[in-house]
């Protein structure tokens, strides 16, 4: 006999006999001592029983910045990319709003790019000077800042390349001084994004010897090689300009080697993982936040945002009920911070 709830599923689905002159709604009254849609009927008690709940301070906002005018970003339709003036206006709203946080990625002007991607490591390059606009204009609100070469790149790789092989150490060398000139800038978060090999350690050793032992490090920890990241290097910039990142970004098959990967960041001195994308690896956000005690990021990055948009503009989908349920999911799954280009507009529902 199955048994369900501790007791005998028969004995939940027995009809009631009822006497002939019952009313027909009584006839068809099943004998349940179990029904969950008692605590459904009414909005406060779903409230009250909610039991993931999102809220304006899980959010993160990504902004990109360029050194020229706002500018639509086609395949994201409401992101534009902005200048530093703009930068800070958008910063000024975010604190109004209580968004704790924003995300820095910059649109480099191609003809400042080489093969090295040297730019990264201008103290006045476009990121820097973001950064120090924003902290001065609103010192209150965080900034994290992207840790990688590829938008500085002629290539558009994540690393320097030699001999058509992107070279692990050289790369982490040379992103560990990119991560002092962001963290010297003024950037409150560094979140490197390469998938290199020992970076983690490396940039948190500089951090500590130039006197930045307080910068924490919110480590990709498991970046998946992705088909959702088009639209963001439409943004950026930042496609490759050959070949693929999967020999440094993971095989989007793998769990256990996902954990393995932020076991290690952890070990080398991450302060905070996170997984990237966020709602195709919801299994591995909530396989994260069941083995690992460390806050956990999860990106809904720019491929998920835009499909919800088109399905929207098309009218299938209601707009703000999906985005609000998108962000809940990736909460439920083990978030505690959610990088999400919907943040304004969640944080206003929330307010609300």
């Amino acid at each position: 006999m199955a048994i369900k709830y501790g007791r005998p599923l028969e004995a939940q689905t027995r009809i009631s006999p009822v006497p002939a002159t019952a009313s027909a709604e009584a006839e068809c009254r099943l004998d349940l001592a179990i029904r969950p849609r008692r605590n459904r009927k009414a909005d406060w008690t779903r409230r009250l029983l909610r039991e993931n709940v999102l809220t304006v301070d899980d959010l993160i906002w990504p902004l990109f910045v360029a050194d020229d005018t706002r500018s639509p970003i086609a395949s994201m339709p409401g992101v534009e990319r902005l200048s530093i003036d703009e930068a800070v206006r958008a910063a000024e709203r975010a604190a109004k709003l209580a968004i704790p946080c924003l995300a820095l990625f910059p649109y480099t002007d191609p003809s400042l790019r080489d093969h090295d991607g040297s730019e990264a490591l201008n103290p006045e390059n476009l990121v820097c000077r973001a950064v120090r606009a924003i902290k001065k204009a609103v010192p209150e609100i965080g900034i994290l800042c992207d840790v990688a070469l590829d938008p500085y790149t002629s290539h558009g790789h994540d690393g320097l390349l030699r001999d058509g092989v992107i070279a692990n150490d050289e790369t982490v060398a040379v992103l560990t001084k990119q991560a002092l000139v962001e963290a010297e800038a003024g950037a409150d978060i560094i979140a490197p994004s390469d998938m290199m090999d020992g970076r983690v350690a490396a940039i948190r050793k500089a951090l500590d010897a130039a006197g930045l032992i307080n910068t924490p490090i919110l480590s990709y920890a498991a970046k998946f090689a992705s088909g959702f990241y088009g639209p963001f290097r439409e943004a950026a910039d930042s496609t490759p300009q050959f070949g693929d990142r999967r020999s440094y970004q993971m095989d989007g098959a793998n769990l256990r080697e996902a954990m393995r990967e932020i076991e290690a960041d952890i070990e080398e001195g991450a302060d905070m993982i996170m997984v990237k994308p966020a709602m195709p690896y919801l299994d591995v956000i909530a396989a994260a936040s069941q083995r690992f005690d460390l806050p956990l990021a999860a990106y809904q990055v720019s491929g998920e945002y835009a499909m919800i948009e088109a399905a929207a503009r098309n009218n299938w989908i209601d707009r703000e009920r999906v985005m609000m349920e998108s962000l809940v999911s990736i909460r439920r799954a083990g978030a505690s911070i959610i990088l999400t280009y919907y943040a304004k507009e969640a944080a206003k529902l929330l307010s609300s």
